[in-house]
């Protein structure tokens, strides 16, 4: 008997009698990879190196099911109808990301993105083969049911306490779980508490949670069999709590559009119960949402089995209820509708009427729950966060900010594109103010700036070719042949449609569900045959050839790419644990001879053979520095780290000049990097005051105009920052910092304009410092020395609460003042006696000592030796003194290095207790 709403069979697909078992093969590998990869390969463009093994190793995969896919299909493969071309055309999809490897901005990221395409490409063309089979088919739709109801279950389980089983369940094979807990199921943002299950990102879990609401609805109408039809409508309440427990706001409002589109789609009684059953599951979730949250804000802070038994009633309670009035309604109702209904269901766009009226319904709950009282049935945070839903807020602000500078970078590079993951190295010099985003929050716009508008017209006619083909035989044709194409239109739509509003398919696992939908509906398409004969022998040969070594070809790399990926992990965990260089350097050499320009290696390596110069001062060290440095460069020019390690071998080196010109010609590529620019006016002063000292007026000029340059351009960007909207979040902080005040304040003093060094001072100083603005000796010695001594203190004080920025931020200041106190003296000792007027030629013993701890505590072990050793007397009578020999000895202890027996000798005669005082100082885990 057919089923009453979707009549006999879903698609004409081929029989699934006799399916040969190489296939079977074929397809548990392929669920295998499915069940895995969720858990696994997480948010990944090229961005976070962390994932970099498991993307390969899911490429890798990926790669070898698709030549077993050419062994069993190549020899009978026909091309004689439309749908049969599109396989052929997935593979421009990778073509196009090595073309724009030519132009790459980052080869690390943009190799990483081919990788990533080239594993789409992959699954797609699998998934079109098996899907084919109609028995395969319906065994991938159940899998793919059980992996999402499993996702659902595993978030709650985090929700409700149980994250210690939620971490066994998956901890065996994943290595996202740590210390027995999944990171970051549940997390915290400024939003409060945010359910984001394997996802860790709150937005992509809820345009996930969204596909497979409609997903498990879709299912629910369709099951024939009651088990299936009661295990769907189970799972329809956990679904619609777990989206509310993310708090997206863009879930929340591309659910409706999502779900009126799809509505469209159907016949008047299928949309009806629809409505009915997603009604039904809506009330009693928002019923259960208050109490589900507040005891999973409670089990977040203190588990307690009372409140997670709590916790879990509410759900199971609500779930059951949902799934027998859903069982009740497809046994009962459906039927009886289906009698009633069945001359509508006949007449044409008699499927409008109902999604018409549901966009008036969506407006009356929308206004309902965010224009009265009615929304104090939620909990306050999802009050909170529907209240924020308008045009004006923070988060569609930055996006549209995002979107106008993502425009800036296609029209510098609009043909080839920049390379995958070209926005994450370029966004700094585009980005209209200092927002912090590796990611366009658009992933078709982020697609057409790593590739181009070449590789965007391949990527846009790929899909809208498909959604044409299907859409025009969904029309043409009974809807009922089409069920098994809408499961996978699902998905497909709706998370690319959430897409528009974020990067989901930087997750790999989306990326993989939405081109399965993509497969599944070409399987489903209005396919007519070529009028050409492309059946022809050297085309398919050629094409399976291409495959074939194209996937060879790129399961040599991968390879060697997982061998690199396992080579950081042990260099990283050598340095953590020997003190061999030959050693830890080893592991690093092995991956920068395959990859130059993987930069985490570079990065690792150049800072080794730096510290080990500064042991040494042997220059083979120094010179492999900076081979390594400018290697990695060339391949990817716009890393930050890498260039700050290019300025730190010039300093090495002496060459100050060259490490200021890092600053000054990279400035314009992070230009809302206040620290960057800070640090430029910093070694423009520290340039310019060496000029002053060697009295070379026209080079100390030009630094001074350097650093002037970056100061106006920081006043500039205060000013600007100002005019954006009031709702808009400027991003990280940008602003006239207290070193960036001193040392303008000094160059201004400098060139003859003290009225102006007081008034930069008084823009930077905060309240900690204001009273140094009446001090009447700016600028000597005295006022330093108050200024260090205030600025250690602040800085242990921010040390002690774990606040990184106010502690970096006073340490710097201190350790400015402490470079221009150095500087002052360079330059006095150059003066002639007459000149001198009384001035100090030497840095009293406080401040030594407090430069000397600040800069143990930025972890400068080194440095603070050589700081604190310069202080030192002979006088261990004096108590200062006594105090930095023990840090000076402590420094040394710190650092690994003999210590200084004769300070230790006479540090011990003075004061023989002083010795457990320096353990203690070296013990400080700074």
């Amino acid at each position: 008997m057919s089923n009453p709403v979707y009549g006999k069979h879903a698609v004409k697909l081929k029989s699934s009698a006799k399916i040969a078992s190489p296939i079977w093969t074929l397809v548990v590998a392929f669920i295998l990879f499915l069940v895995w990869t969720p858990f696994q390969v997480g948010l990944f463009n090229g961005n976070r190196t962390d994932f970099e093994k498991p993307l390969y190793i899911a490429a890798l995969i990926s790669l070898l099911m698709l030549l077993g896919w050419v062994a069993l299909d190549a020899a009978k493969s026909k091309i004689t109808e439309q749908r049969d071309l599109i396989p052929l055309a997935a593979v421009l999809l990778p073509i196009t990301y090595n073309l724009s490897l030519l132009v790459a901005v980052s080869n690390y990221r943009a190799m990483n993105m081919m990788f990533i395409q080239s594993m789409f490409a992959a699954i797609f063309i699998i998934s079109v083969y098996l899907l084919k089979q109609a028995r395969i088919n319906v065994i991938i739709q159940n899998s793919l049911l059980t992996i999402a109801y499993f996702i659902v279950a595993f978030g709650l389980l985090n929700w409700l306490g149980s994250w210690k089983l939620a971490g066994s369940l998956v901890g065996w094979f994943s290595g996202t779980v740590q210390g027995g807990r999944y990171n970051d199921a549940v997390m915290i943002d400024s939003n409060g508490l945010r359910l984001t299950s394997i996802f860790q990102y709150a937005n992509t879990y809820a345009a996930f949670l969204m596909a497979f609401l409609f997903v498990a609805v879709f299912a629910l109408v369709r099951s024939r069999k009651r088990y299936a039809g009661l295990a769907h409508g189970l799972m329809l309440v956990p679904v619609i709590v777990s989206i509310l427990l993310t708090l997206s706001r863009g879930g929340l409002v591309m659910l409706p559009v999502v779900f009126i589109l799809l509505l469209l789609f159907l016949k008047p009684l299928q949309q009806i119960l629809w409505i009915v059953h997603l009604g039904i599951a809506g009330v009693i979730s928002l019923i259960i949402a208050a109490p589900v949250t507040n005891v999973g804000i409670e089990l977040n802070e203190l588990y307690t089995s009372a409140a997670a038994l709590k916790g879990w009633g509410y759900l199971l309670g609500g779930s059951l209820t949902a799934a027998v009035l859903s069982w009740l309604i497809q046994r009962y109702a459906a039927p009886w509708l289906g009698r009633k209904l069945h001359r509508l269901d006949t007449r044409k766009r008699s499927g409008l009427w109902i999604p018409l009226g549901s966009v008036l319904l969506v407006g009356i709950i929308a206004f309902l729950f965010i224009g009265t009282s009615m929304k104090n049935i939620l909990p306050a945070n999802m009050e909170t966060r529907l209240e924020n839903i308008n045009f004006n807020q923070h988060s569609v602000l930055e996006r549209i900010t995002f979107y106008k500078d993502a425009m800036k970078v296609v029209k510098d590079y609009p043909i080839l594109g920049t390379g995958g993951g070209g926005w994450a190295s370029l966004y700094e010099h585009y980005q209209n103010n200092p927002y912090v985003s590796l990611q366009v929050h658009n992933f078709f716009l982020q697609y057409l700036i790593e590739v181009g508008v070449l590789g965007f017209i391949v990527f846009m006619g790929f899909i809208l070719y498909i959604f044409y083909k299907y859409l025009l035989g969904y029309v043409k044709r009974e809807k009922d042949e089409f069920a098994n194409g809408f499961f996978y239109l699902i998905i497909a739509l709706s998370i690319l449609l959430h897409s528009l509003l974020d990067f989901n398919l930087s997750y790999a696992f989306m990326g993989i569900l939405v081109f399965i939908g993509l497969a599944g509906m070409t399987v489903a398409m209005d396919s007519k045959p070529l009028k050409r004969n492309w059946n022809k022998q050297w085309l398919r040969w050629g094409y399976f050839s291409v495959l074939g070594t194209g996937s060879l070809i790129l399961l040599f790399i991968l390879v060697g790419y997982i061998g690199s990926s396992n080579a950081i992990a042990k260099g990283k965990q050598l340095l953590r644990v020997s003190q061999m260089y030959e050693e830890i350097k080893e592991p690093f050499v092995k991956v920068l001879n395959q990859r130059p320009g993987h930069p985490e290696a570079a990065i690792y390596l150049s800072s080794l053979n730096q510290q080990v110069f500064n042991q040494t001062l042997n220059e083979q060290f120094l010179d492999e520095s900076y081979q390594i440095v400018t290697r990695a460069l060339k391949k990817e020019p716009y890393n930050k780290q890498l260039l700050t390690q290019l300025a730190d071998y010039y300093d090495l080196k002496g060459q100050g000049e060259l490490a200021l010109g890092v600053y000054r010609d990279h400035a314009v590529d992070f230009v809302w990097d206040v620290k960057w620019i800070d640090t430029l006016i910093s070694r423009s002063l520290a340039m310019g005051a060496e000029a002053n000292t060697l009295r070379d007026d026209a080079g100390k000029q030009a630094y001074f105009n350097t650093g002037l340059e970056a100061y106006a351009k920081v006043l500039a960007g205060v000013e600007y920052l100002k005019t954006l909207p009031p709702e808009q979040l400027q991003g990280r902080p940008y602003s006239v910092t207290p070193t960036i005040a001193l040392n303008v304040g000094k160059i201004q003093l400098l060139t003859g304009e003290p009225e102006k060094a007081e008034t930069t001072l008084g823009l930077g100083l905060n309240e900690n410092y204001g009273d140094l603005l009446n001090s009447s000796n700016l600028w000597e010695m005295d006022w330093y020395g108050t200024l260090i001594s205030r600025a250690y203190d602040q800085g242990l004080a921010a040390y002690k609460r774990d606040d990184e920025d106010s502690m970096e931020t006073n340490l710097n200041f201190g350790l400015q003042a402490y470079n221009q106190i150095v500087a002052d003296l360079d330059y006095q000792k150059t003066l002639p006696p007459e000149e001198l007027q009384g001035k100090p030629l030497a840095i009293p013993p406080t401040i030594t000592l407090n430069i000397g701890k600040m800069k143990m505590i930025n972890g400068k072990l080194q440095d603070a030796a050589a700081t604190l050793k310069s202080g030192l007397t002979e006088d261990y009578s004096d108590t200062t003194n006594r105090e930095m020999a023990r840090w000076y000895l402590a420094a040394l202890k710190r650092s690994n290095v003999d210590l200084d027996q004769t300070v230790y000798d006479q540090l011990l005669a003075a004061d023989p207790a002083a010795l457990e005082q320096v353990d203690t100082a070296a013990a400080l885990q700074f």
